[in-house]
């Protein structure tokens, strides 16, 4: 029986779990500077959260590529299966911190500018929510409504277009059939060095270096 999981796992997840082995995840080149986000996140604070927080995750979700590519090769199933919550929240806190930087322009390239009023995610915007005030001031109530650590998404719904306001804990990503477009760290870490307690402030400056352009060509691809 056991022979029989094994050789099934080795079939499934061999090519994948070995091609990211071979290929060990790193930190995301940025297109800009952290002094360039200044002053609604300071550079101190961006640098901390990417050169530590950020390389936390990338750490892990290699290690435990590594670990569970031995055990698979030992044919270890228990050991397989142990793993696969530390691969998911070492992955989870890589990928969706990779969409966080994406998700931030300076002001000077256009960050907080709004999508051009001809873009399918503009027209989106409008349609559904009246307005981009109403999607940020919903978004930043699901942000201040996240209990300890987690994630806020604007996500496209493959399956009919539409936009949707997405919560998660933890580093848990949206369901397959929702494109995440943008990504709101509500993570104690994202803010509390300039921030401290009241990271409603947080919250309300980050609109300031959206960067709404690259999230109108994700809406668009």
């Amino acid at each position: 029986m056991f022979s029989s999981a094994r050789s099934i796992v080795k079939k499934v997840n061999s090519p994948f779990i070995m091609s990211l082995v071979r290929n060990k995840v790193t930190l995301p080149e940025l297109k800009y500077k952290f002094t360039e986000l200044e002053p609604f996140i300071s550079a101190d604070l961006n640098t901390l959260h990417y050169t530590k927080h950020h390389q936390t995750y990338v750490n892990g979700i290699n290690q435990a590529l590594e670990q569970h590519a031995a055990a698979e090769a030992a044919g270890d199933l228990n050991k397989c299966v142990e793993l696969q919550q530390n691969i998911k929240f070492h992955g989870g806190g890589y990928a969706n911190h990779c969409l966080y930087w994406e998700s931030l322009a300076p002001q000077s390239v256009g960050g907080g500018k709004l999508p051009a009023e001809d873009s399918a995610l503009y027209k989106a915007v409008i349609s559904q929510y009246g307005s981009f005030e109403k999607l940020i001031d919903l978004s930043n109530k699901a942000l201040a409504g996240i209990q300890g650590s987690g994630w806020v998404f604007i996500c496209k719904n493959l399956n009919n277009g539409a936009l949707e306001i997405i919560s998660v804990y933890n580093h848990e990503r949206p369901a397959a059939h929702l494109k995440p477009l943008l990504a709101l760290d509500a993570w104690e870490h994202a803010y509390y060095l300039q921030y401290q307690n009241v990271k409603v402030n947080f919250f309300s400056a980050i609109w300031n270096i959206i960067n709404w352009e690259e999230a109108a060509k994700k809406f668009a691809a």
